[in-house]
């Protein structure tokens, strides 16, 4: 009977692990399949096309090709995305000119703003480590750990023990009254990325207080009756903070780019939940991750809301947004997700938006 019990004990083990194997096929089979759609109609000669955006480019859309490469096992798309990268938006101090518009030169003479956003380096920096874990090519690393040092010299900024990303070099921090403020976007913080990327830093001490501080100020961002998180928030520092809020500072909507939960806010519940920080604490999720589940309840969902008038949008979630909130309720509820699929009729975001919700479901299907 021992035998035999661990005989039947050996089988379902073997079962389950077949079923995981067979699982993860399955959704890397489907990414790959809308990774070639995407390839088809959004990158052109190492070039990711911004086709909602008069057929720009710029270094997120660099990243987020090269990262939805490596997922799919393509090392010559890879490889095209990344020397494009090096050779038309990298600039002498490691950081990424963010904006390249077509001009007949094309080349880097059509940037037409050098400044960097800091979530290209942030995906730049992560597609590349990932790609020399895939393909065992330790250049890759190296490359990354260049833009980790250029991002730690220029763009992290420290605060009472918090550490805060700058969106971009320049034009995000300002003097009124004699107060220095920030201006911050939390969909920067790409949290998974932020934990893989302190491993190559020479003080990942300050990437673990960036990760935490960005967790903290989500907790703190919870806007309007909704309340969910803002494309962009000002921060104003002050010597002292709250212990309710762990925070040594305020946030404000005043004199932002956008007081709106939008496109670039949508991207936040995606990166909360691929981190593990945040889905090993049931308390942390439930509190950060409560009002999008509710804000999805409506229907149809709009698009946006001004976080400051509480006006929506008049028309619903593009399809990339509905795959976060897919890709949400997977991760933290098992519903399984059916997938918009890729076609023409999806602008470059909406397409980015649904592979990047993929790739956190593939990161965690065994």
């Amino acid at each position: 009977m021992v035998t035999g019990f661990k005989a039947t004990k050996t089988l379902l083990a073997i079962a389950l692990a077949l079923l995981l194997v067979s699982c993860s096929t399955k959704e890397d089979n489907a990414f790959k399949s809308q990774f070639m759609a995407y390839k088809a109609l959004f990158i052109d000669g190492g070039r990711v096309v911004d086709t909602g955006n008069d057929e720009v480019s710029h270094s997120e859309g660099q990243g987020y090709g090269m990262l939805f490469a490596v997922a799919a096992d393509d090392k010559d798309t890879f490889d095209a995305l990344w020397h494009w990268t090096q050779r038309t938006l990298l600039r002498s101090d490691g950081l990424f000119s963010w904006r390249y518009r077509p001009c007949a030169d094309n080349s880097e003479s059509c940037i037409d703003d050098p400044n960097n956003a800091s979530d290209g380096e942030i995906l730049i920096a992560w597609a590349l480590l990932r790609a020399s874990k895939k393909w065992g090519i330790k250049g890759y690393q190296d490359e990354a750990s260049k833009i980790v040092q250029a991002v730690e010299q220029k763009l992290l900024v420290e605060h009472q023990g918090s550490v805060m990303l700058l969106p971009g070099e320049h034009g995000f921090t300002s003097q009124s009254d004699g107060q220095k403020s920030l201006q911050l976007n939390l969909s920067y913080w790409v949290f998974p990325a932020l934990s893989d990327l302190s491993t190559l830093s020479n003080t990942p001490s300050r990437w673990q207080k960036l990760h935490q501080t960005g967790l903290t100020l989500l907790s703190n961002m919870q806007f309007s009756s909704y309340q969910l998180p803002s494309d962009w928030v000002r921060f104003k520092p002050r010597n002292s903070g709250s212990a309710k809020s762990g925070l040594s500072g305020e946030l404000t909507l005043t004199n932002v780019v956008s007081a709106e939960f939008g496109f670039n806010a949508i991207r936040i519940p995606l990166q909360l939940v691929w981190s593990e920080q945040v889905r090993d604490n049931a308390a942390l999720a439930e509190e950060l991750l409560t009002p999008y589940y509710q804000w999805w309840a409506k229907a149809p969902t709009p698009a946006t809301v001004n976080l400051l008038t509480e006006q929506t949008a008049d028309y619903e979630m593009t399809p990339g947004m509905q795959s976060v909130k897919l890709a949400v309720k997977y991760l933290m509820k098992s519903e399984e997700p059916v997938w918009p699929t890729v076609t023409r009729k999806m602008d470059y975001y909406s397409a980015s938006l649904t592979l990047l919700s993929m790739l956190a479901v593939l990161d965690n299907a065994s």
